[in-house]
């Protein structure tokens, strides 16, 4: 039964068969040969690496370029930070330079001679500079009727004893105004003022205390510098008598020494705003000449001069002026006939022949109602018409 179900081939098909499969296995074997080139391998793996290489050379080339525009950039900054220093650097050369120059010029608040080789002072013994205001015009009248000679008389003051007397003042806020013409008015007809580079103002009297001093010495060689209000009386004679004794001192600050309490309260009149540098609650000031009238020597006027920038104003002229000498070599000559009272006081001295340098009420800081009562004192307390021209200094 089995054997019917099986075909037999013929002898004749083998070599047939052989043939066919020996073809299709050549067959085979030439297809995997063409779908595995070694050569078409050997270009492509050739044509990747050229694009490779392509491709790196690009982007070595886009980093180049990239670099090279951040060096130029880096490079134009540096150029500018360079260039704003030496710019900056410039710019400080510059201001050191004013700044230099302007050490040396004089400051446009003070009229003073750039060279003395060729604007000498003239040496003289006093210079009195009488401080006034714009509203002083009748006080400044009693003062030329009574103790301040006048025209002629005060030239020849100048010329044969040396002494100088003008009434100083500064300007107004508002420039050419009415109040400034009115003292250039009367300027021109006395001839008696000195004009300070100064703007008016009470509480501006430390100022103009040292303008005062920088110009007169500026002007003139004086051996001494007074300054005095306009409300006070002088016997000249009496003043240069005594100033003449002190001529051969060096430094030498004269007047009635006080040492007042340092006031706080900002109700008071006098009140000092930097109290506190003065101690605790109650203490008083340094000695120093009260205001109404003082002197100072030539030296010390050279010294404020010299010093005029560094100087410390205090709300108070006269303790400005003594800060000002503390910490120096000075003789403090406190002589108390430069403040006599106007009663009684002024007077016997005056009738025993020992007149009084300078006389005034405490109570009002200077002679109560001037205007009115300035002849009178000068009837009283003044020295005789011939004292000051028969004096010899």
């Amino acid at each position: 039964m089995k054997n019917r179900g099986l075909r037999k081939v013929s002898a004749k098909w083998v070599p047939f068969f052989c043939l066919a499969f020996f073809l299709f296995g050549m067959l085979l074997t030439s297809s995997g040969r063409i779908w595995t080139p070694k050569q078409s391998d050997s270009r492509l793996v050739s044509r990747l690496q050229n694009e490779q290489q392509q491709l790196r050379s690009v982007s070595e080339g886009i980093t180049t370029n990239q670099k090279s525009v951040e060096d130029k950039r880096v490079l134009a900054e540096f150029h500018k930070t360079q260039a704003a220093i030496q710019s900056l650097g410039r710019q400080v050369s510059t201001l050191k330079s004013e700044m230099a120059a302007a050490r040396k010029v004089t400051p446009p608040v003070i009229d003073l001679p750039s060279d003395r080789n060729h604007f000498p002072r003239k040496k003289i013994f006093i210079v009195i500079g009488i401080n006034t205001a714009f509203s002083s015009r009748k006080r400044r009248d009693t003062v030329r009727e009574t103790w301040m000679p006048q025209g002629e008389r005060l030239l020849q003051l100048e010329s044969e004893k040396g002494i100088i007397i003008r009434f100083m003042i500064g300007h107004s806020a508002k420039s050419n105004s009415i109040l400034d013409r009115a003292i250039d008015s009367e300027d021109a007809q006395h001839k008696d003022f000195l004009r300070l580079e100064h703007i008016e103002g009470y509480h501006v009297l430390s100022a103009k205390t040292k303008i005062f001093f920088t110009t007169a010495y500026a002007k003139w060689d004086a051996d001494f510098y007074i300054k005095v209000d306009d409300d006070v009386h002088v016997n000249l004679g009496a003043l240069a008598t005594t100033l003449a004794t002190h001529r051969t001192k060096p430094r030498v600050y004269m007047g009635c020494m006080k040492s007042g309490p340092v006031l706080a309260d900002r109700n008071e009149k006098y009140h000092e705003p930097e109290y506190w540098k003065f101690g605790e609650d109650g203490n008083k000031y340094f000695r120093h000449a009260t205001g109404q009238i003082y002197a100072i020597s030539n030296d010390l006027a050279s010294y404020i001069s010299t010093n005029r920038q560094i100087l410390h104003k205090y709300a108070n002229e006269d303790v400005s002026l003594g800060a000002w000498f503390i910490g120096l070599e000075v003789e403090h000559i406190d002589d108390h006939s430069m403040c006599c009272p106007t009663e009684l006081d002024c007077e016997l001295k005056a009738q025993a022949g020992n007149a009084c340098i300078a006389s005034f009420d405490w109570k009002c800081s200077g002679i109560c109602e001037s205007v009115e009562r300035m002849k009178e004192i000068h009837e009283k307390c003044g020295e005789k018409n011939d004292t000051l021209w028969a004096a010899s200094f």
